[in-house]
């Protein structure tokens, strides 16, 4: 390979949407991440709902779950022991508020509610055939309408608010006009700029409607970035930087409103406790949302659950053992490690993939019931294709939303004995907490993935927690990625950016000067080059850049290669016949496919070779050009060929992960168009993961009834 080895400096987050970029949901000071889109609606289209819309009924479901699980609760969510001061006000004004009273700033002394040692028997969460979600009344447009209008808002907005704040909408803006931070794309000063007009004189920087708005705003931003709670330091200084004076008391009437949580865990829960009752064990105070707070929550208490049961005894252990010493190398520890246990993590690249096939044969064989969920469909369609039949492979997305998969038997859970679930990092925590709450006694869970890959685009680190708290089994496959590009690839993840051999081109570097540059040679190497020199189509060929945009982002790029590979005006909201785009169901998925018409329904695309008609109102939300994607779009797919562009003033986007996930998409040839120079070198030498603060290691601690 012709390469200048080089990485960058520090992760920096991708543009984030506003208005016709919300198809990604990603947000600017979130460092918001995307990831490749789960299919929709597998099967009858025409029977069933969408599977974007019936997913995201089965996460209602799991929310309302969750939602009466806290109201049971006597108490906060606590992992921690008592606390003093500033934290213990927090807490005390918590308890005050869920018991009816007013919030008071006493010391905490209420001794903490005991965690119960193993969970709690389940509704799990049954799939739902929820209507489409209705448009706003046309009363409740209009009113909106015109307090816009009143408060200098554009018109643009008008839509997005009264889906956000449903009926009454209008009043509700009166009344707290920092509501309309709740619309994705808002900022602060623009809120406060709608504020001052509508309320004049009695607007100010104190107003305790504004600390609330702008403290709930800042922890979206927070899960945006992949947090499931912050820091109350953290949280506090960033109240300090968007201007609001009292940052303590923002927080307090956040947490009084019941808009927010307050958690205390042990700075190190192996610690043993304080042999003086009087003194006090090291704790963090988190706050956060309680979507997603309680989401992690219910995921520790399905994973407890897993790992406490005994697996169902389908098959003796002489078949099971059998089964495993006709599996190769690491594939039959595979097969042992799940025989025995409820929940069993697997790491490694894409030949690894071969085991956890070996497994499900193997399993299937045994007479167990034994599925296998990818993070998209080009992931489920490379793994089908190493089964001898493909019809227990589907997408996470269609597992849970009912759209394809076992079904549900009459307890709600899924219907089979073992489910596998790959590209495991891409779970967040509301998804991995679905899918627990939504197996049977007894079954058994296999996460697989590689974890050096860019982390999932909703809160969490699901995978990479469960790693480093090393609460179940581990197998690390002994299996490598074949190639110059394998050993490119697998370089790249313990941090070294090596020169390797590459006589069959599988590897070219292309150097530039600049973004200009950088365009042209992406489209000349995807329209000529790589066809003529390598044998691959540009329909087969992906683009990969850091960001939307800037002079050599997604929409340059895209634009460019529309010019040059499907030309035309653009009648259907920019888009044309033949045109390849990225369609996002869901906000953070995004899912590749091709648009092959539009009419009165809407845009009508191909995705996986699957129908997909997505309204004319939600083109400009949910479509995009797919010529060239980021990172964290193309995570969990894989081309023939992938070219890279790695422009100058995108050097800040790039860490370890970003390149081991842009280079690893590529099958056969990667070409690098490089203008980063040695930022490149530095980002996978020195620039790991992007921390994330959650907590599902610490709630593990407990449930498990031993140390993380």
């Amino acid at each position: 390979m012709s390469t200048e080895p080089g990485p960058t400096e520090e992760t920096e987050p991708e543009e984030a949407p506003t208005g016709e970029d919300t198809a990604t949901a990603t947000g600017e000071q979130a460092g918001a991440v995307e990831s490749e889109a789960t299919t929709g609606g597998e099967g009858d289209a025409a029977a069933r709902l969408s599977e974007a819309e019936a997913e995201l009924a089965a996460q209602k479901v799991e929310r309302e779950r969750i939602a009466r699980r806290k109201a049971e609760k006597q108490g906060p969510v606590e992992s921690g022991a008592k606390l003093s001061g500033k934290a213990a006000d927090l807490l005390a004004a918590v308890r005050a508020v869920e018991s009816g009273a007013k919030p008071v700033a006493a010391v905490f002394s209420e001794p903490p509610a005991p965690r119960r040692p193993a969970p709690e028997p389940v509704q799990r969460p049954q799939p739902v055939a929820a209507d489409v979600p209705a448009a706003p009344a046309a009363e409740t447009v209009e009113s909106v309408r015109g307090v816009l209008a009143e408060g200098g808002a554009p018109e643009a907005l008008v839509p997005q608010v009264a889906a956000a704040l449903g009926e009454g909408a209008a009043e509700q803006l009166r009344a707290d006009p920092w509501q309309l931070l709740r619309v994705t794309g808002v900022r602060p000063e623009q809120a406060d700029g709608f504020a001052r007009a509508l309320l004049g004189a009695e607007c100010g920087p104190d107003d305790e409607r504004r600390g609330r708005a702008v403290t709930v705003w800042l922890l979206e931003q927070a899960a945006l970035a992949g947090h499931t709670a912050l820091e109350l330091p953290t949280l506090v200084a960033a109240l300090g930087k968007q201007g609001v004076p009292d940052a303590d008391a923002a927080v307090q009437n956040t947490l009084a409103e019941a808009e927010a949580l307050v958690f205390q865990d042990a700075l190190d829960p192996r610690a043993p406790e304080p042999a003086d009752e009087d003194e006090e064990r090291p704790v963090r105070v988190l706050v956060g949302l309680e979507r997603y707070a309680l989401a992690e929550e219910s995921l520790a208490d399905g994973l407890a659950r897993l790992i406490n049961s005994a697996p169902k005894q389908d098959g003796s252990a002489e078949d099971w053992e059998r089964a495993a010493g006709a599996a190769q190398a690491s594939a039959g520890e595979l097969i042992r490690a799940v025989a025995g246990h409820g929940l069993v993590l697997h790491t490694g690249g894409e030949a690894s993939l071969a085991e956890p096939a070996a497994l499900l044969q193997a399993a299937r064989e045994l007479g167990l019931r034994a599925w296998a969920a990818a993070h998209g469909p080009l992931g489920r369609d490379r793994f089908a294709a190493l089964l001898p039949e493909a019809t227990t492979v589907t997408t996470v997305s269609g597992l849970l939303s009912g759209a394809a998969g076992p079904g549900r038997d009459a307890d709600g859970a899924l219907d089979l004995d073992l489910l596998v679930v790959l590209d495991a990092p891409q779970l967040d925590v509301e998804t991995a907490a679905l899918l627990t709450e939504s197996l049977p006694d007894g079954a058994r869970l296999l996460l697989a993935g590689d974890p050096a890959v860019l982390w999932s685009a909703g809160p969490g680190r699901v995978f990479a927690d469960l790693l480093a708290a090393r609460v179940c089994p581990q197998v690390a496959s002994r299996r490598p990625d074949p190639g110059p590009l394998g050993e490119l690839v697998s370089g790249i993840g313990i941090g070294e950016l090596n020169q390797v051999e590459a006589p069959g081109k599988e590897v070219v570097i292309v150097p530039v000067r600049d973004a200009g540059e950088a365009v042209h040679r992406t489209v000349q190497l995807v329209a000529d080059s790589v066809p003529r020199a390598i044998g691959v189509p540009p329909e087969d060929t992906q683009v990969i850049t850091p960001g939307h945009g800037g002079a050599a982002g997604t929409r340059a790029l895209n634009a460019a290669l529309k010019e040059r590979l499907n030309p035309g005006p653009g009648r259907f909201g920019g888009f044309d016949p033949g045109d390849r785009v990225a369609y996002s169901p869901t906000p953070g998925r995004t899912l590749p496919g091709q648009v092959v018409k539009a009419d009165a329904e809407g845009l009508h695309l191909t995705c996986s070779g699957e129908a997909v008609v997505v309204p004319k109102d939600r083109v400009d939300q949910s479509v995009r050009h797919g010529w060239a994607l980021t990172a964290h779009q193309a995570v969990g797919g894989r081309w023939p060929a992938v070219v890279v562009v790695l422009p100058g003033d995108a050097t800040q986007s790039l860490t370890r992960p970003w390149v081991y996930t842009a280079f690893g998409r590529a099958a056969r040839h990667l070409s690098v168009v490089h203008g980063a120079d040695q930022a490149l070198p530095r980002a996978v030498t020195e620039i790991g993961p992007k921390p994330r603060t959650t907590r599902l290691p610490v709630l593990l601690s407990p449930q498990l009834g031993q140390p993380t």
